[in-house]
This record gives C-alpha cells, structure tokens and sequence, in this order.
C-alpha cells in the first residue's frame, strides 16, 4: 500500500471511531448514565461534576479524531509539518 492509501484507511478509521464517541456521548446526555469499560456510571451516583467530566473527556477525545480524520483524509498537512 502507498502512503497515501494508509492515510486514508487511518483516516476512514478515525473518522467511524469519532462516529460512535458521538453515539456514546449522546447516549451518556439522553440516559444519564455514562459507559465505562464493563460498568455503567450513573448521574446521580457518580455526581454531576464526574458525570460532566467523563462526557468532557470523551468530546475532548472525539474532537481529536476529527481533527487527525480531516488532516489525514483532506491532506491538510499538519502531520508533516508542512
């Protein structure tokens, strides 16, 4: 395979990994109770400070896959340095 035939698998990869993080926050917001490893960690146990803190981190995480997604499928060039 090219090079540019890897950026875009991993970039095609990135983009449906940040696809269903969407799917987990927006299901963490409708139910309140947020995924984690083999657990779920409800609202008004965890409190809503730890709640809003692991929704924060997983839009953290996903809006670093779009931004590796659209610079590896777009070729934007950050990568590289360019």
């Amino acid at each position: 395979m090219g090079g540019r035939g890897e950026e875009l698998l991993i970039g095609a990869l990135c983009a449906v990994l940040a696809l269903f993080l969407l799917a987990r926050i927006g299901g963490a917001l409708r139910t309140g109770e947020v995924p984690l490893y083999r657990t779920r960690l409800n609202r008004s146990d965890a409190g809503e400070a730890r709640f809003w803190g692991l929704v924060l981190i997983n839009a953290a995480m996903c809006g670093l896959l779009v931004f590796v997604a659209a610079d590896l499928l777009l070729g934007l060039g950050y990568r590289s340095g360019r």
